[in-house]
């Protein structure tokens, strides 16, 4: 079935004018749009951009018919989305950011079921399959239950599940949060694929602004409102000879210069770029002296969001991370590790999930484990807490064995899990009481210990929401306050900034640098690439075991050849696991 030529007689895809959309919250109104006015071009990519809350999903539902706006107007494909609703949503296909896969259904099952409720005829869905299975990359395992799909596969079999009828308009609300860079990738070229082929228009959000690059035209949105908009090239031009970078060597030194830079006199943002600090100076300060050396550098799109946002975001604060070493039982020994990994593995029945790793962590270090979805990763980090058993191998953690004595370990452990755990229908605030009491905290200690968490993580605003409400970023937001506040000796963050924007993500590391410096042993996993870099060592996993261990130079040197010399860590990521499957498969 072709796409409708009905669109391209439209100037316009979608067209929003002075549109405003508020929500009841207690007895007042929250505005969660105002004003907004922008279009799409027909067979174009437009990237909805803007930190937590900035009204992004808001404007999608309205887009597609599910919301009325209270003032304005809405015009898609030529019908008004407050008369005419199903008109729109017949030539629409959306995907939100928690999409309804049915986990207990097979692939197959999934597809069958989202072709009937959008009226697909059964004569056509054979080859219609066929070729959603191929772009995916699904094929394989049509016969396979979709809660057993790794995370880039659910959100591919979501793709593919909202197209089994090809739409005129496609909408995808965070596509690619919690998806590895290969699949990331994958996403990606199935999108170009179809507004090359089928000439589709898609409108877009994404907090990975490499990915706003790739879009034909860019919405910014903060705090309900337009802050900006045009092509990537045009915000470009805002920072054009502001941007520069730092040259340093050694890994021990990069997240402390890194501090160091943020801090200076006219920098409006400085981060860990490979063997460089990458900086961005404001428009009064031009030419910042440092007393190392800096060279001029192309400017990207995120040079420009920071750029924006970063006199306007009032929702983080500055206040510190308090000092909880004199809380440590002792002084750690810094040669001693405080995780000792040996021949560790996990099965489920004949499956091994993780298989025969070694490693070990010291004290102050942070250690990040990488790999693609499905690779073991929160499978290690379930046993590593001593939430999942062992099925062999040696696990020590703070000193005890974890095969014997768990809950000797778990009071000096904090963990974030990769999927949001807490208590939905219960309030941020009274998940911060529930886990600062399950962690031991009383009294005025813990009193204090929730004030400062809903200060230092900017949650006092939604203190009284349920939890399940809040925008995705919050969410991760309240998973880190909870996993924190008592005081932990080991951290073990599972992808904790998925799905945040970039400034909480800066605000976020610079939380974990502290503790590191208390000697707070820390344990991440990310699908962030560039926050790779700041760890002092990695390890990267694949298929239950791991490719290989070291600092984030040393994995960039493993990927390094004659036409890539200087891989930044991604390109290397990227490199190692597809070698890595190429050898499997030849094996």
């Amino acid at each position: 079935m072709e796409v409708s030529a009905k669109s391209l007689e439209h100037p316009q895809a979608v067209v929003f004018e002075t549109v405003s959309k508020s929500f009841k919250k207690a007895a007042s109104a929250v505005a969660a749009l105002h004003e907004v006015s922008f279009s799409v071009a027909p067979g174009s990519i437009t990237g909805l951009i803007g930190p937590d809350a900035a009204g992004k999903s808001t404007l999608m539902r309205l887009a597609t018919g599910l919301l009325v706006p209270d003032s304005g107007t809405i015009t898609v494909l030529g019908h008004d989305a407050v008369a005419e609703p199903l008109q729109i949503q017949t030539r629409v296909g959306y995907m939100p950011q928690r999409f309804g896969l049915y986990e207990d259904l097979t692939t197959q099952e999934n597809l069958d079921l989202y072709a009937d409720l959008q009226g697909v005829r059964p004569e056509d869905r054979p080859p219609r399959y066929d070729e959603l299975m191929r772009m995916t990359g699904l094929g394989d395992f049509r016969k396979r239950l979709a809660g057993r799909l790794s995370g880039g596969m659910k959100q591919k079999l979501g793709l593919a599940c909202t197209l089994v009828r090809y739409p005129e308009l496609l909408v995808l609300d965070e596509p690619t949060v919690g998806v590895d860079p290969l699949s990331r990738r994958e996403l990606w070229n199935i999108v170009y694929q179809l507004v090359r082929e089928q000439q589709m228009t898609v409108l877009l959000s994404t907090a990975y602004l490499d990915e706003a690059e790739n879009c034909d035209h860019i919405v910014m949105l903060y705090e309900g409102r337009v802050l900006g908009q045009g092509t990537p090239a045009d915000f470009k031009k805002k920072v054009e000879g502001r941007t520069y970078a730092a040259r340093i060597e050694g890994n021990d030194s990069k997240r402390s210069l890194q501090e160091k830079i943020s801090r200076a006199a006219g920098v409006v943002d400085a981060v860990i770029q490979g063997d460089s600090i990458r900086l961005l100076t404001d428009k009064t300060h031009p030419q910042t002296t440092f007393d190392f050396e800096i060279q001029p550098i192309l400017p990207r799109f995120e040079d420009s969001f920071i750029d924006m946002l970063s006199g306007l975001k009032t929702d983080e604060t500055t206040a510190p991370v308090p000092d909880w070493s004199d809380t440590i039982k002792k002084k750690p020994d810094l040669h001693k590790p405080v995780i000792h990994v040996q021949n560790l593995s996990r099965r489920f029945g004949d499956f091994y999930a993780v298989k025969d790793i070694s490693f070990e962590v010291y004290p102050g270090e942070i250690f990040g484990l990488l790999g693609a979805n499905g690779a073991g990763k929160s499978t290690t980090f379930r046993m590593l807490c001593g939430l999942l058993p062992v099925s062999s191998g040696t696990l020590y953690v703070a000193g005890a064995d974890l095969r014997h004595a768990a809950a000797a370990a778990r009071l000096r452990i904090g963990y974030m899990s990769q999927k949001f755990s807490l208590y939905g229908d219960l309030s941020v605030r009274q998940n911060l009481n529930f886990y600062s009491s399950a962690y031991g905290l009383q009294g005025k200690i813990q009193a204090e210990r929730i004030e400062w968490a809903l200060e230092e993580f900017g949650l006092h605003s939604m203190a009284d929401d349920n939890s399940i409400t809040l925008p995705l970023g919050f969410r991760q937001r309240l998973s880190m306050a909870c996993a924190v506040m008592h005081h932990p000796d080991i951290l073990f963050l599972d992808e904790p900034t998925s799905g945040v924007d970039p400034l909480a993500r800066r605000h976020f590391w610079s939380r974990i640098n502290t503790l590191a410096e208390q000697n707070v042993t820390i344990m991440v996993t990310t699908h962030f690439m560039e926050e790779a870099e700041y760890c002092n060592r990695l390890a990267i996993m694949a298929a239950g075991q791991i490719l290989t261990i070291g600092t984030p130079k040393e994995i960039r040197l493993q990927a390094a050849d004659r036409e890539h010399p200087d891989p930044t860590i991604e390109q290397a990521f990227i490199r190692l696991i597809e070698r890595e499957e190429s050898q499997r498969r030849t094996a």
